[in-house]
């Protein structure tokens, strides 16, 4: 018990610099998120419009806002951008993962060719593929001009469809980095337990699924965070695509906080629709860090 309680001091001395250097970043995070967080929670309960004002008018706001029909759309938009990215960027990223972790040639470039989307802004991809979907001289046109008249591919033009076009930009750009996170963990795999599995005659395809990928379980939860938590924030791909068109078939929910802040002047409805995105991202954080933090605790 002695040696415990000397130690205590000790442990709480250790590293002291590092402890002290990160005292302006916590400082900032608790300031600039967590105060602001909580500032916006709170104005999301008032009619403010142009200027914040301590008016409240309890649970107005999100009535508003869940009875409007553009915040549906970005609702159901979401919610189809979210599974679909979320499911085709983490298999399509573990299989180029996957055949770039057989030794192939030429690995680097096409390593850094995958990746070389995620350098790009979403506004300069945003751009890029409204050329290349665009009807009159993209995929559409092209193929047109080598004698298919009756071909149609114009997504960002069809109200029906148009979120699947600003799919595929997003897949295209972020299924880079969940091939190099993926990588990663392949890379991290003991060489001995290919060997045995080989050994065994286990065909390649279970020994990916059956110990593999239950061994990268902490590389796919970090992933599916990091791929979770930009699906909500999603903004830019959108404006530099549809602009939220045709009419408002391709709204998301961060367009439309932007929308009610600085077009519509009703700060209060900005508010609440980024409360409720808050709560979404935090729906994600918070069991995720639970589930981590609590393991490693149970485990020590």
């Amino acid at each position: 018990m002695a040696d415990a309680a000397a130690r205590r001091p000790n442990q709480l001395f250790r590293n002291l610099n590092a402890k002290i250097a990160s005292i302006p970043m916590i400082l900032t995070a608790l300031v600039v998120f967590v105060g602001g967080s909580i500032w916006t929670v709170v104005y999301s309960f008032t009619n403010s419009r142009l200027l914040p004002r301590l008016n409240f008018v309890g649970l107005d706001q999100y009535e508003r806002l869940w009875s409007s029909n553009k915040w549906q759309i970005a609702i159901e938009n979401l919610f189809i951008y979210g599974v679909c990215t979320l499911i085709l960027s983490m298999v399509i990223g573990f299989v180029l993962a996957a055949l770039l972790d057989q030794k192939i040639r030429f690995e680097d470039t096409f390593r850094t060719i995958f990746l070389y989307p995620f350098a790009l802004s979403f506004i300069v991809t945003g751009l890029v593929w409204q050329w290349i979907l665009n009807p009159d001289f993209g995929i559409q046109g092209f193929v047109r001009g080598l004698g298919w008249e009756s071909f149609t591919f114009d997504p960002l033009y069809n109200q029906d469809i148009v979120i699947y076009g600003i799919l595929i930009a997003g897949i295209w750009q972020g299924t880079g980095l969940v091939m190099c996170l993926m990588l990663a963990g392949l890379r991290g795999i003991d060489e001995d337990i290919w060997k045995a599995a080989r050994v065994d005659g286990i065909p390649m395809w279970k020994t990916y699924l059956f110990i593999v990928i239950p061994m990268m379980r902490p590389v796919f939860v970090t992933t599916l965070v990091i791929v979770a938590s930009g699906i909500v924030r999603v903004y830019d791909l959108v404006v530099a695509q549809t602009s939220g068109g045709p009419g408002i078939a391709s709204e998301v929910p961060a367009k439309y906080v932007y929308d009610a802040m600085f077009l519509s002047q009703n700060l209060g409805q900005g508010f609440a629709a980024s409360t409720m995105m808050l709560l979404a991202v935090m729906t994600v954080i918070v069991p995720w860090a639970y589930f981590e933090f609590g393991r490693r605790r149970r485990n020590g």
